[in-house]
Formats: C-alpha cells, sequence, structure tokens
C-alpha cells in the first residue's frame, strides 16, 4: 500500500468505528443545512479526504456538494466533490502496487493490467462533469421515492487516464462482440442484493471519449471518487461512472444485469416523462445528460442592492458543448443574453456573467441554456417515476432594495 493509501485506509477505519458507536465526524458539532424542500434537513459530515458535505446517507456514504461551491469556478475541488455509492460494502483498503484491472470475454488476448501498465500507455485528459442521475430529486412534485437530493449531486473535474479504446485494441476484441460490463470493488452487504455492474455499446466504449482515470484535477483520485482507477463515460450520467474499477468483460450479447435490465431506466419518449403518478408504457436506460444551467451567486430569497446587479452561473450538456445561455428578470417574459466563460471542452461546466437592472422589488430570476445541438430547457417541470433528469429553467427568487 502506498503511504497515500495508508493514510485513507487508517482515517476510513476510524470512520467505520465511529460509525460502530452512532457518530460521525462533523465539521463543527450541530452544523446543518436545510434544503429547499420537504425532510430536507441534512448534517455537514466531513468524510476522509473531503470538505464538509451534505450527508444524505452514511452507509453507504451519499454526500452532496453545498451548491455554494459552484461559484468558485468551472473545476469542482476533489475535496468538495459529491460521492455516490449504491452498495454499502466499500473498499477500505486498496494496496495500488498489487491493484489489477481484468479484461476478460470476447477478446483474443485477456489481460491482467497493473496501474503501472496504465500509466506506460497514451495518457489523455478530459474536463467532463459528473452528475448523478437523480441530482435535483428533491424538487419532484408530486414527491418521489429516493434519495431526496437538491442540485449538489454534481461536479466538473479534469480527469486524467487512458482511453479504454487503447485497453480493448490492446485486448484484441473479437468478432461478434456488442457490449461492453463494468464492475467495481464495492459490493453487496446481503448476498440478495445484485452487485453493481453497468454496461456500455461496444461503439461507445471504443468512442474514444470514454476512458480509465486515475487522475482528477491533478491528483491521484480521491478514495471515495473511486480509488485508485474508475470508468469516465462523458456526458452520461454517473451511474455508468464505475468506481475502484477492477473488471471489463467484453460480451457477445447484451448485458442482463439489475442496474441495467431493472433500475436506472427513464421513459421511452422524447421527454424522459410521464403525467405525474403515471408509469411509463416502455422504458430505456438513461444515458446522456439534458441542458442544464444554473445561478450561483445568489440563493433563492437574497436580499440585493437596486440597481445593476451581477449574475455568475454555469451551464452544461451531454457534450454538445454550450451555445449561449440567456438570463431573464421578469420571470421568462422577457431575455438578455449572458456572456459565456472559457470553454473547457464540449463535456465541461461552461461558466457565465450578466449584469442586470433590478428596481426596488421582488424579482424571479430565470436562465436558460441552449446547446450546440438546440437543445434548450423547458419552462416547466417535467416528470417520471424514478425522479431522473430534471433540466427546468430554474428560478432564483431575490428582492431589491
Amino acid at each position: 500500500m502506498t503511504d497515500r493509501g495508508r493514510r485513507d485506509f487508517m482515517r476510513l477505519s476510524a470512520l467505520g468505528a465511529l460509525a460502530a458507536v452512532g457518530g460521525v465526524p462533523r465539521a463543527r458539532a450541530g452544523d446543518t443545512a436545510t434544503l429547499p424542500f420537504g425532510n430536507g434537513e441534512r448534517p455537514l459530515v466531513a468524510y476522509p479526504g473531503k470538505r464538509p458535505l451534505l450527508q444524505m446517507t452514511a452507509r453507504p456514504p451519499q454526500l452532496e456538494t453545498p451548491f455554494a461551491v459552484f461559484d468558485e469556478g468551472a473545476i469542482t475541488p476533489n475535496d468538495a466533490f459529491f460521492v455516490r455509492y449504491h452498495l454499502a460494502d466499500i473498499p477500505t483498503e486498496i494496496d495500488a502496487q498489487a491493484f489489477r484491472v481484468a479484461v476478460t470475454g470476447q477478446v483474443e488476448r485477456p489481460l491482467s493490467l497493473s496501474l503501472a501498465d496504465l500509466k506506460a500507455m497514451p495518457q489523455t485528459e478530459i474536463v467532463a462533469v459528473n452528475q448523478c442521475s437523480g441530482n435535483s430529486r428533491g424538487f419532484f412534485e408530486p414527491r418521489i421515492a429516493g434519495g431526496q437530493l437538491a442540485n449538489g449531486a454534481m461536479g466538473c473535474a479534469r480527469w486524467t487516464g487512458v482511453p479504454l479504446k487503447a485497453v480493448l485494441d490492446k485486448a484484441g476484441v473479437k468478432a461478434g462482440a456488442v457490449q461492453v460490463s463494468f464492475e467495481g470493488l464495492d459490493g453487496p452487504v446481503l448476498p440478495e442484493t445484485p452487485d453493481f455492474a453497468k454496461a456500455l455499446t461496444l461503439d461507445h466504449a471504443r468512442d474514444g471519449a470514454v476512458m480509465l482515470a486515475w487522475g482528477m484535477n491533478g491528483q491521484d483520485l480521491p478514495w471515495l471518487n473511486g480509488f485508485p482507477l474508475r470508468l469516465i463515460v462523458p456526458g452520461f450520467y454517473g451511474t455508468y461512472w464505475v468506481k475502484h474499477l477492477n473488471s471489463i468483460s467484453i460480451l457477445d450479447k447484451p448485458f442482463e444485469g439489475f442496474w441495467m435490465k431493472s433500475a436506472y431506466r427513464i421513459p421511452d419518449n422524447a421527454c424522459a416523462c410521464t403525467e405525474p403518478g403515471k408509469a411509463p408504457d416502455k422504458t430505456v436506460p438513461i444515458g446522456r445528460f439534458n441542458v442544464r444551467s444554473f445561478v450561483t451567486n445568489l440563493t433563492d430569497g437574497a436580499q440585493v442592492t437596486a440597481g445593476r446587479v451581477p449574475l455568475r452561473g454555469i451551464a452544461f450538456d451531454g457534450g454538445s458543448g454550450i451555445k449561449a445561455v440567456a438570463v431573464s428578470t421578469d420571470d421568462g417574459r422577457s431575455w438578455g443574453e449572458a456572456r459565456l466563460g472559457q470553454d473547457l471542452g464540449r463535456y465541461a461546466f461552461r461558466t457565465w456573467t450578466a449584469e442586470v437592472e433590478l428596481t426596488p422589488g421582488t424579482h424571479a430570476l430565470r436562465v436558460r441554456a441552449t446547446g450546440n445541438d438546440g437543445g434548450t430547457q423547458p419552462m416547466e417541470p417535467r416528470w417520471n417515476p424514478a425522479g431522473y433528469m430534471r433540466n427546468v429553467v430554474e428560478t432564483t427568487r431575490v428582492r431589491a432594495a
């Protein structure tokens, strides 16, 4: 185990001991935050390698980024990046020197690759957003079962690794292969719980953007974000971004595992939506992000000084890149263009800025992004039974005085 791995293991072991007696380390005793929906009170908890984040569950860890972090810039710091596990048996000790990822199935040459093997291959970097499928679920009305997340189950980082295509080419994919499946070192506590595994079509897996990453913002992956290796699937929801990746299997038929066949599915229509309370007639696996945008420097209910008011925010989509961001100060009746910030790539957060004139009184600020593919945000929220893919035009209400 590396010195870093040993330190993280010791901290995780201490965390486990605290959890066993009913406590968790916190930023400060009693610190909480209340999210703007029912049952929205959350403790702020400092896990290993993380600043205080909003804790939704402790076992497994589900930690949301406080939204103010996104006003710091397009790149989300490693210690503020959200955490989402599906299964409670997460690894607390990994020997990075002994770690291997297996590449098996429909290949000419099965592989067992160390981190050194991967790092000896041509490296690549990409700036990409990772967003939980259920990000913003807490705002759905009618309410939906599942983690009641606000808008912080997302983050944007610079990922360093090797293209999955290069690894598959090294193994030699056999004719007739159709999908690639992925598993990590986390596992279920109960034997009847399905192990977490995901799959991509072979063409997607070999598109050159999907990658195996060991680096995040110039450092090793944080333990709770998948150390020492994770799958990066730019533009696709985080359910595909398998952490602690140790198994890649090339398949000659579609993967039938629970987390593809039954879970993480959306209505099979253009809006991925149904009438509230209605089950969809047909579903498909969730896939690419829709377009989103947010104001980051003002919170709902904020008091501001009347006159010229600066606005800042972020926008992103599933990989076409952001073409424009518009802002409204009158609840969407009229719009003005914002200025786009630095372009870090088509999968990244795009920052934006604007100045608006606010007279004394209350104002409903709205922000709407448009992607290069023409995709934009609906003015009214859409509903689906799992609470996925929320991307309504957001409203921030402020009072100017």
